[in-house]
C-alpha cells in the first residue's frame, strides 16, 4: 500500500492539478476514506464503473437509514433548516432512485434525444454568432466572464421556455444552488443557497402558470400534459425545471473554460482541427475525458458489496471520481496526453447506468458549435497570463478566469 495521502479538495494545490493526487489515490491496494465527508473514494475505471451500474447502488439515503438518521446526516452536513432547498433541491431526479427516478427521467428523455435538439444547433449558432460580434473588436478578454457564461442560461431557458431576458437571472440562481453542493458549506453558503431556491421556485410557478394559460412549443408547455395526465406533482415539475437549468449551466461554462484552455496548451491539436474538421466529434469526446467538469459523484450502497477484496457494509457511501477514472491507464492509453482522435473513448464525463447525464448529446452539440466557431472566426488564440487558476472543490471542475488574445481571421 502506498502512503497516505492528504486529499483536500478545498487546497490550491487541488485546484490547479488534481490529477497527481488522483493518480496516489488509484495507485493504493484499497479504496481511499475520506473522513471529511465519511465515504468511501473510488478512483479506478472499473470499480467506479461497477458502482455506478449497481443495482445495489443509489443516491437518496430514503431506504437505506431511518428518517431519524437522515435527519441526522442533513445537520451534520448543514443540508437541515431549508425549506425550499430541502423540497425541490435534495428532492430531484437526479436523487431519486427506483420508480420514482424512472418515472421522472422518462418524462423529459425525450426532449434530450439527438432528433429532439437538432432545431437548437441554429438557435446556438445564432446567439454564438452575435455574442462574438460583439467581443469580437476587443483584442483581449476573459473567456469565461465575457464569453462562456452567457451561452447556457440562453440555450437552456430557450429549451425549456424562459424568455431571453432572464437568462442572467437564472444564471444566478444556478450558481448559487449549485455552489453548495460542493464540500464547503458554509452557513453564508447555506443563505445564498436557500434564497437562491426560494426566488427560482417562485419564479418557475409563475413561468408555469403562463404556460397554462398560453402554451408554446418548450418543455415546460410539454411537461404541463404530463402533469394533467398525474405523473408529476406540483413539487416534482418544479424540481425537474430547475434542474435541467442548474444541471447543464455551471457543467457547460466549466468545460468550455478547460476545454479552451486545453486547446491552448496544445497549439498542434487546435491546428489539426482548423485544418480538418472531421475530427471534432472524437476532439469534443476527448475534451470532456481530458478534463471532466462533473469530476465526482456518490452513491449510497443497499447492500453489502466488495470491491478488490474488502467487502463494505450496506450503508456504506462511496465517492465516485469520474475525474481519476477517465486518466486510468488501464482503461486509456497515455491517458494524462490530449489526444484529438483518440479512439475508442469510453469516459465517464458523463457518468454511467441509471444516472447517465440526460443532457450529454446537447453539451456535445454546444461544445461542437462553439469551438468550431471560435476556431473559424479566429486565426489567433492565444493565453494572456502563465497561470489559470481552477476552482477549489470536489464537484466542479472549470477555470475562474482565462484571460485570452485573439485576432479575426
Amino acid at each position: 500500500m502506498t502512503a497516505d495521502i492528504l486529499f483536500d479538495p478545498l487546497s490550491a494545490e487541488f485546484a490547479q492539478d488534481p490529477y497527481r493526487i488522483y493518480r496516489q489515490l488509484r495507485q493504493r491496494d484499497q479504496p481511499y476514506f475520506y473522513a471529511a465527508q465519511n465515504m468511501w473514494l473510488l478512483s479506478r475505471y472499473d470499480d467506479i464503473s461497477t458502482i455506478a451500474t449497481s443495482p445495489h447502488a443509489v443516491r437518496s439515503l430514503v431506504g437505506i437509514r431511518s428518517p431519524a438518521e437522515i435527519a441526522a446526516w442533513q445537520k451534520q452536513a448543514n443540508w437541515h433548516d431549508m425549506p425550499y432547498h430541502e423540497r425541490v433541491v435534495q428532492f430531484s431526479l437526479l436523487d431519486s432512485d427506483g420508480d420514482i427516478h424512472r418515472r421522472l427521467r422518462r418524462q423529459i428523455f425525450g426532449a434530450f434525444r439527438n432528433d429532439a435538439i437538432g432545431h437548437l444547433e441554429a438557435v446556438v449558432q445564432g446567439f454564438v454568432d452575435a455574442l462574438l460580434d460583439d467581443l469580437a473588436d476587443r483584442q483581449q478578454i476573459d473567456f469565461m466572464a465575457d464569453f462562456a457564461v452567457h451561452i447556457p442560461g440562453f440555450v437552456i431557458g430557450h429549451l425549456l421556455g424562459a424568455p431571453a431576458s432572464d437568462c442572467q437571472q437564472l444564471r444566478l440562481w444556478s450558481e448559487r444552488i449549485v455552489q453548495f453542493f460542493d464540500v464547503d458549506r458554509s452557513d453564508e453558503r447555506k443563505r445564498l443557497a436557500e434564497t437562491a431556491t426560494h426566488e427560482f421556485f417562485d419564479y418557475l410557478c409563475d413561468l408555469k402558470r403562463q404556460r397554462e394559460h398560453n402554451p408554446q412549443n418548450d418543455l415546460i408547455s410539454k411537461m404541463l400534459v404530463d402533469e394533467k395526465a398525474g405523473l408529476y406533482t406540483l413539487d416534482e415539475f418544479i424540481s425537474t425545471c430547475m434542474l435541467v437549468l442548474m444541471a447543464g449551466h455551471g457543467s457547460t461554462i466549466d468545460v468550455l473554460g478547460s476545454g479552451m484552455h486545453t486547446l491552448l496548451q496544445h497549439p498542434q491539436a487546435m491546428a489539426e482541427l482548423r485544418q480538418d474538421e472531421t475530427k471534432w466529434p472524437t476532439a469534443i469526446q476527448e475534451l470532456f475525458r481530458y478534463e471532466p467538469p462533473l469530476p465526482f459523484f456518490h452513491r449510497h450502497m443497499t447492500s453489502d458489496f466488495s470491491i478488490r477484496g474488502q467487502t463494505f457494509p450496506e450503508g456504506t457511501t462511496f465517492g465516485l471520481l469520474y475525474g481519476a477514472a477517465n486518466r486510468d491507464p488501464g482503461q486509456f492509453e497515455q491517458p494524462d496526453a490530449f489526444r484529438i482522435n483518440r479512439e475508442p473513448n469510453r469516459h465517464l464525463a458523463f457518468g454511467l447506468g441509471a444516472h447517465l447525464c440526460l443532457g450529454n448529446n446537447l453539451a456535445r452539440m454546444n461544445m461542437n458549435v462553439i469551438f468550431r466557431t471560435l476556431l473559424k472566426r479566429f486565426s489567433h488564440l492565444a493565453r494572456v497570463d502563465g497561470i489559470v487558476p481552477y476552482k477549489p472543490g470536489l464537484s466542479v471542475r472549470g477555470p475562474k478566469v482565462l484571460n485570452i488574445s485573439w485576432k479575426p481571421a
